[in-house]
């Protein structure tokens, strides 16, 4: 019997205040906000924005996050995101 993916990665925003900063995918929220943190990174929080799912499906959304992020922001990312 094939392996069951493992939905163990969910997808979050960084925020300065309510300014939404950063949206990436984890499966450690606590240990990626503390990385970030340490990148000198400047946000006042972490905010999980889905369920938990594949790894695949958290980047799919991820894309679809910050596509809709682009359309309200002028085409632009959030500050830290590059791509």
């Amino acid at each position: 019997m094939p392996k069951k993916p493992r939905r163990d990665t969910v997808t979050y925003q960084l925020k300065h205040d309510r300014k939404v900063v950063y949206i990436g995918t984890t499966t450690d929220p606590v240990g990626r906000e503390h990385k970030h943190r340490a990148e000198g990174k400047r946000f006042t929080k972490l905010v999980v924005t889905s369920r938990s799912m594949t790894e695949d499906g958290a980047k799919k959304k991820r894309i679809e996050q910050l596509e809709a992020y682009r359309r309200s922001h002028n085409g632009k990312n959030p500050k830290y995101n590059k791509d």
